[in-house]
């Protein structure tokens, strides 16, 4: 999970809070020092954190909890709007909308080049016709890694790799790529923003003329993220941030809190190494998922993507266990496609606390997993009590496989049923705790 680590710790808070019958001040004096703790070991400013936990102590007592939430829950809810306001949460990143300019900028060994792509890739599902344009003429073959990523995600590359000058390689690019709707630049980088880098990319600037000038910054500089966004907002004025590598380092808190006190928007994240593991920054379902809350939100966006228009009920359903072996068959399919299933549970309510162990779904599994199925028949598959030791030994045979495996995969499909079970009784007590809750994720 992004940000494991504060994640858990956060929930820990959460859950001592939402358990106890009241909430006095030696309570939530425990519980902010777990906070504390917690957001310095993710590199989140000593002065922001305890300017946080100060501002969540006095609402606390000061605030009179509205009409129909009781003390324990608006507390919840004032450490919830809190810490979003820390990690990202005080200045609102605005659509990309019908931007047909968007130009990133940033250090050597951030992700841009990988990040053009995904983006590219994430605006090309709007509809959008896309095209890349790479002026990096410093690194060694960078515009043959664009070229490669454009072939996979089926976005065309403009450059010329034998041009030594980036103003040349862009005019002629933008003549090649005018009848494009979004055209995204990927620009060189350097160690530190030094005079070249900074004479370049104002003439870049200058004459591609951005609507959006995006900054990539890897999540493992943590506050470090601070002086180079400041440094290139500075040089070309930026209009958000795209934080990569934030599945991959316990910083991540260090970097976000850096940009939100420059008020500068995180627009996107990087959350894996995949073209589809980028998504737009909203700072509430992210410090929802964070302590545990879930984002139904997204899960729903994301299962219509995979298989089409599915209505919320269908999750739901799915919430309840209301399931046989054809419909987990299906599910399967569409976790192929949507990813790990760690991050597909970090969207459902407390789904982020399930034991590494419960959720090891590999595509290697799955593959056998369906090899498996198909050797059932549709009575068998709408009714698994139908399995009995003759059944599952003749499926076995059919699949190729053990008996013991076989087991294996009907434990996993009871586990999963009973697990589905208790997200959707957890959702119920969530959603009636957080009713009053402006903007809550995924309620």
């Amino acid at each position: 999970m992004v940000l494991e680590g504060l994640g858990k710790s956060l929930r820990d808070g959460i859950r001592r809070i939402a358990k106890a019958g009241y909430v006095d001040r030696n309570t939530l004096d425990e519980v902010i020092k777990d906070i504390q703790r917690a957001m310095l070991s993710a590199d989140v400013n000593v002065k922001l954190v305890f300017g946080m936990t100060e501002n969540i102590k006095s609402r606390a007592w000061d605030e009179k909890p509205p009409e129909g939430l009781s003390k324990r829950e608006h507390i919840l809810k004032i450490v919830y709007e809190e810490i979003t306001a820390a990690l990202g949460g005080k200045v609102e990143a605005k659509e990309l909308g019908k931007v047909s300019r968007i130009m990133l900028v940033g250090l050597f060994g951030s992700g841009k080049t990988t990040t053009c792509g995904k983006l590219a890739r994430h605006l090309k599902k709007q509809g959008l016709k896309v095209a890349l344009i790479s002026t990096d003429t410093w690194r060694p073959a960078a515009y043959e890694q664009l070229k490669q990523i454009g072939e996979e995600i089926d976005v065309p590359v403009f450059g010329n790799p034998k041009e030594k000058s980036a103003l040349k390689v862009l005019k002629a690019s933008l003549k090649e790529a005018k009848s494009f709707d979004v055209i995204i630049v990927d620009s060189a980088g350097r160690d530190t923003v030094d005079k070249e880098l900074s004479k370049e990319l104002k003439k870049l600037d200058k004459e591609f003329n951005a609507e959006e000038k995006l900054l990539v910054i890897p999540a493992d500089l943590g506050q470090k993220a601070e002086p180079v966004a400041k440094g290139f907002n500075e040089l070309i004025g930026i209009d958000g941030v795209i934080l990569t590598k934030l599945d991959s380092t316990a910083k991540g808190g260090g970097a976000l809190s850096a940009c939100s006190s420059l008020n500068v928007p995180i627009k996107f994240v990087g959350i894996g190494e995949r073209s589809e593991d980028f998504e737009a920054f909203k700072p509430d379902k992210f410090v929802g998922k964070l302590l545990g809350m879930g984002d139904l939100e997204s899960l729903v966006k994301k299962t219509q993507e995979i298989f089409g228009e599915v209505e919320e009920d269908q999750v739901q359903a799915m919430l309840k266990g209301d399931f046989n072996l054809k419909d987990l068959y299906k599910q399967i399919e569409g976790m192929k496609k949507m990813g790990p299933l760690k991050k597909v549970m970090e969207m459902m309510p407390m789904g982020a606390d399930i034991p590494t162990d419960q959720m090891d779904m590999s595509q290697e599994r799955m593959n056998s997993f369906m090899v498996i199925m198909d050797s059932m028949t549709n009575s068998e598959m709408e009714d698994s009590d139908l399995l009995d030791k003759s059944r599952v030994e003749r499926i076995a045979t059919g699949a190729g496989t053990s008996v013991e495996n076989v087991r294996t995969l009907l434990k996993q499909y009871k586990m999963t049923k009973k697990m589905m079970k208790r997200f959707g009784k957890n959702q119920g007590s969530l959603k009636k705790m957080m009713k009053n809750f402006k903007g809550f994720p995924g309620m």
